[in-house]
């Protein structure tokens, strides 16, 4: 009795190609430098540039929060910002959530 399986088994493996390591890591190599110029050089670059717009808050700036709320800012704490968004009407929001400074006079109701 001769079955299919121990056929399959006793077949030798294929021979490996020479110099296919040496490939393999060069490959690595130039994919691991694709991904940090398309992926992680240009979101460092957006980490810094927000980090400058948080440390460079003032009081009378008007911003925008990440949850979409426009007011100017009343006062600058170390973590903290108060936001005016209405008249009498204060917000406190962390720093990190400030989105974008909007130029001077962007918002009249405030």
């Amino acid at each position: 009795m001769n079955l299919p399986m121990t056929t399959v088994l006793a077949q030798a493996a294929p021979a490996q190609a020479e110099g296919g390591g040496l490939s393999m890591i060069l490959m690595m190599v130039v994919l691991f430098g694709l991904m940090y110029f398309m992926m992680i050089r240009p979101q460092m670059k957006r980490q810094k540039e927000h980090r400058a717009l948080v440390a460079g808050l003032a009081k009378g700036d008007e911003v925008v929060t990440g949850g979409g709320i426009a007011g100017r800012v009343d006062e600058v704490g170390e973590t903290f910002l108060t936001v005016e968004i209405a008249p009498n009407v204060k917000v406190k929001v962390q720093k990190g959530a400030v989105q974008q400074v909007l130029p001077k006079g962007s918002i009249k109701s405030v």
